[in-house]
């Protein structure tokens, strides 16, 4: 039997103490992980549980914590928890990016800003800020991120586990779309949240507002963003496929024309979706500013399997040179 890795056994001793406070104190098992990873940062047992159980917890933390792990270990570790969590939970936002997709989100966004040693990063709907972390961990020591969620639980686990990988992370407790209180950015990277918005109300003030009935919530966060990024600034979104065919994307063609340029336009492995219709892509796209022109060139790919990692590396060399052929790249 081989020994466990680093990442296995933090998500074993996370998990222990995620279970143990879930039962004594009748919460949900993400709620509890939020408290588990706060118990990791104090390195003690803070919650009031039986003494006997304390002294095991604790006895454990000192006993079992990873003395040397990286920031992608603490990540992963926390992601495999909350896909545990997740798989109880019943609200449908609860979902996470999948993990190779947030690895290469955070490749292009490290691309994109390359020359920025102090990057600043905004999602807008950070969930868990598993994504936020997989970019973070491929930018400069310097790059700092905002986060905003509007779901509490999501937003404590967020908080350690940005909090145990030492990121420059400033996180916000607010509905993106109603409320945005961000300093301008360098980059918004994302996975946008799709659906309609219920509050109609709010979509007043927007231009991307629906003709008739409920608005899109995915329309109206690039919109509301739009106004966070740097002139020059970068999008990096994981997007729908249907995004570009509903009754609304007109709309949204003239908004994007209007302020952006598209940069490129990667479509994941249909073997990642169960069907076409849940199919997503990566969409890059650059704000219009001074000096800001479009590429002479878009990038528009299929992205073979994650799994294939010759034709991935293959399609990775052809970005590069992209890349390098739009001066993304500083020499």
């Amino acid at each position: 039997m081989q020994p466990l890795t680093e990442v296995e056994k933090l998500y074993a001793l996370v998990d222990e103490i995620a279970v143990s406070l879930q039962q004594h104190m009748d919460m949900t098992y993400l709620d509890a992980l939020a408290e588990a990873g706060e118990d990791i940062i104090e390195q003690s047992i803070v919650q009031n549980l039986p003494e006997e159980e304390k002294r095991r917890l604790e006895t454990k933390l000192r006993e079992e914590i990873p003395g040397e792990i990286e920031k992608e270990g603490i990540r992963k570790a926390f992601q495999l928890a909350v896909i545990k969590g997740m798989k109880e939970a019943v609200q449908p936002h609860h979902a996470m990016t999948p993990d190779a997709v947030a690895m290469f989100m955070g490749y292009l966004t490290q691309k994109l800003t390359a020359g920025n040693q102090a990057a600043a990063v905004l999602d807008p709907a950070t969930g868990t800020a598993n994504l936020l972390s997989a970019v973070l961990n491929q930018l400069p020591a310097k790059a700092v991120a905002y986060g905003v969620e509007a779901d509490e639980t999501l937003l404590h686990i967020a908080y350690v586990i940005t909090n145990l990988q030492e990121h420059h992370v400033e996180l916000f407790h607010q509905d993106a779309i109603e409320q945005l209180a961000v300093p301008p950015v360098d980059a918004v990277v994302s996975d946008l949240p799709v659906g309609h918005y219920p509050k109609e109300e709010v979509t007043e003030q927007f231009t991307l507002k629906a003709s008739k009935g409920k608005s899109y919530v995915h329309h109206l966060m690039i919109e509301k963003c739009m106004g966070y990024v740097k002139e020059g600034g970068f999008f990096v979104l994981l997007i729908p496929n249907f995004m570009f065919e509903s009754e609304e994307a007109p709309a949204l063609h003239r908004f994007i024309k209007e302020h952006a340029y598209t940069l490129g336009l990667l479509q994941l492995p249909k073997s990642m979706f169960k069907s076409d219709q849940f199919g997503k892509s990566i969409w890059m796209l650059q704000k219009k500013g001074k000096g800001i022109t479009q590429p002479s060139q878009a990038l528009f790919a299929e992205l073979p399997s994650f799994t294939k990692q010759e034709a991935l590396a293959d399609m990775v060399q052809q970005i590069n040179k992209w890349f390098n052929e739009q001066g993304f790249t500083p020499s």
